[in-house]
């Protein structure tokens, strides 16, 4: 079957993803030692730079002719700044992020260019911190060489040891003489290559430090406003898509309520007041039109529990995601196949309302989708646990060829997991299969 080859592809790809963004020890520390050490450099070449184009542009700025090369000064620190940008995802792990800096308008004239980096927050900040770095990587600089020359010299001295000259006075006693150790080779060589190996172990940890305080510093100057800025903009977002869902549902609510319990209440009052009216003269048309109600209210009853599974239902808040998707899959039009961890519906293994809430809507509404429009003749409902997401898939076999722009509900499955911080992936090539998948933050 195509759909579950697809989504075991998947899944193989995502623990693949999350393998690979853990490096090894050996090769982690090769990268922090590599950001620690060539920061030394970069930061005295921007020092150098920086301070000069500043002290320059400063000081003949009431001749005007400062005023390009401190303009020039703010580009090249976003220059410098963009570098130190592509080296910190290597030790941070995250994705690299740039800010939005202010752009000249179209048309503008030389003067109106010149000013536009001065009035830009994020290329003083570039400024700041090119200048200021060299503090910072100083310090780091020092404390990695030292480590690794430690932990170099001190581990291998058992095979140089032999090559220098040890001192016979009472003035010229090592660390093992010092210590009380005694003076034999033993016991030099043993000390020393202890407290190399202590360095040894101890490198990674302290040259990690290093280059997180580094990465750490450039971070909060360089990406700490865009990172604010782009947060914002996605609960911005979110709160749009939470009001058109919630506006969709609402609509959705009151059509069906209007085309059906609505419709039916009606009836079975014009039905009560007619009995009303034939009990007198004839109490066996009564007695039909009465049945006729308790038709017209039994019905009433099963379209108002049918509308309120559509908003909350009730198994889904008793029993947990995997009972109620289980129901939802036994009312399916075709075959259903649940790949879903039962210890989300244990009560160690619960999630929180929301994300319930938005699983179950999402694969309510893509098998309503499924069954509606893909001609399919089976479906997969996949839903684990990856990391601090949950991932809920739905596949099926049908033509394919489904896509956000053109409607049939995704439109609604995207603002909803847009809500709740998600995101919704469509994968639906013409001829299919198709596959719709949301990650929701837990």
């Amino acid at each position: 079957m195509a759909v579950p080859s697809l989504l075991d592809m998947t899944a193989v790809a995502a623990t693949s993803d999350q393998q690979t963004l853990v490096p090894s020890i050996p090769r982690q520390l090769f990268v922090d030692s590599g950001y620690v050490l060539l920061g030394l450099p970069l930061a005295v070449a921007s020092f150098v730079v920086l301070v000069v184009g500043l002290a320059v542009g400063v000081g003949l700025v009431v001749t005007v002719i400062g005023l390009p090369i401190l303009s020039g000064t703010l580009y090249a620190a976003r220059g410098l700044a963009d570098i130190e940008r592509l080296r910190l995802p290597a030790v941070l792990r995250q994705p690299r992020i740039r800010p939005h800096y202010r752009m000249a308008e179209a048309g503008a004239n030389a003067w109106r260019r010149i000013f536009v980096p001065m009035r830009d927050a994020q290329s003083w900040l570039d400024l700041a911190h090119g200048i200021l770095r060299l503090i910072v990587a100083v310090l780091t600089f020092v404390v990695a060489m030292v480590w690794w020359a430690a932990a170099v010299a001190g581990s291998l001295y058992w095979a140089y040891d032999w090559t220098l000259p040890h001192g016979q006075g009472d003035g010229d006693g090592d660390l093992a003489q010092l210590l009380g150790l005694g003076d034999s080779t033993t016991a030099r060589i043993g000390l020393t290559t202890a407290v190399g190996v202590f360095f040894l172990i101890t490198l990674p940890i302290v040259v990690r430090g290093c280059a997180l305080l580094q990465a750490s510093f450039a971070r909060a100057m360089l990406t700490g406003v865009a990172e604010m800025r782009d947060r914002i903009t996605v609960l911005e977002e979110q709160k749009r898509a939470a009001v058109s869902a919630e506006a969709s549902a609402l609509r959705r609510l009151e059509r069906d309520i209007h085309d059906g319990p609505q419709q039916r209440l009606v009836r079975l009052a014009m039905d009560l007041s007619r009995a009303r009216l034939q009990l007198a003269s004839d109490p066996e048309a009564a007695g039909r039109t009465i049945d006729e109600a308790v038709t017209q209210t039994r019905d009433t009853l099963a379209e108002l529990r049918a509308l309120s599974r559509g908003i909350a239902p009730p198994i889904l808040v008793d029993r947990g995601l995997p009972s109620a998707l289980a129901a939802l899959a036994g009312r399916g039009l075709i075959p259903i196949e649940l790949q879903v961890d039962p210890q989300l519906g244990t009560p160690g293994g619960r999630l929180d309302p929301a994300v319930e809430n938005t699983a179950y809507f999402m694969v309510a509404e893509a098998l309503t989708n499924v069954a509606k429009h893909s001609r399919a003749t089976e479906a997969v409902v996949a839903v684990s646990r990856h990391g601090s997401q949950l991932r809920v898939s739905v596949g099926d076999d049908g033509h394919g060829g489904a896509h956000l722009a053109k409607g049939h509900g995704l439109v609604g499955i995207a603002d909803r997991v847009r809500a709740a911080g998600g995101e919704l992936a469509v994968i639906s090539p013409v001829g299919g299969p198709t596959e719709i998948r949301a990650d929701l933050p837990l």
